[in-house]
């Protein structure tokens, strides 16, 4: 799965340089999360950075990119190899 952020984002600015990927980026109005780079922080860390910083808890799991651990996997070893 990746991760979304939604429309209560405040642009606050803390979860872009949290994402080992690169996958968050300044979208027209709030913060967007590319789904292709997104692998909610497996092989990085336990827990997906972008959420545990969030002051407005507005990143949720995207339920159009529905992804198991071990896609998730795969996707870091490919994005990292």
């Amino acid at each position: 799965m990746s991760l979304l952020i939604t429309d209560e984002c405040i642009n606050c600015d803390v979860c872009e340089p949290e994402c080992p990927n690169g996958a968050i980026s300044m979208g027209e109005e709030i913060y967007v999360i590319d789904p292709e780079l997104c692998t909610e922080c497996v092989g990085h860390f336990d827990e997906p950075q972008c959420i545990e910083v969030c002051p407005v808890d507005c990143i949720v799991v995207d339920p159009d990119n529905q992804e198991s651990r071990d896609q998730l996997q795969a996707k870091y070893e490919r994005l990292t190899g």
